[in-house]
């Protein structure tokens, strides 16, 4: 069962939903990092399918199924991501938090610029 401390939009939670899941289904052995990486493409693949065709993307260019199939898409990628970083034991929020400081010196704004 999940961890009932987490709120339910973190992504500690989402962890430990995936966890659960496939601790119910005996899919842990299968899900290595390389596993997971692989699969994580392959839904970043099935994503990328839904806008290959269109000019740009945008919502306009969109019904409302493509629109589910990419919400449902996300999911698998968001959900895959939050695993392999279980498997690879990378908190996410954190190395996200570095990687944003790391680009903000990596790429200043530019003289002027008032940001929230």
């Amino acid at each position: 069962m999940a961890d009932m401390n987490t709120p339910p939009d973190s992504l500690a939670h989402l962890r430990a939903l995936t966890r659960q899941f496939a601790q119910d289904r005996d899919w842990a052995p299968f899900h290595t990092p390389k596993n997971l990486a692989m699969a994580l493409s392959v839904e970043v693949a099935e994503l990328i399918e839904h806008f290959q065709w269109l000019p740009t993307g945008v919502d306009a260019e969109l019904d409302d199924a493509a629109r589910l199939g990419i919400r449902h898409e996300l999911a698998d990628v968001l959900l895959y991501l939050v695993q392999l970083a279980d498997q690879a034991g990378v908190d996410l929020h954190a190395a996200a938090l570095e990687k944003i400081a790391l680009n903000a010196v990596k790429y200043p704004p530019p003289p002027g610029a008032v940001y929230p």
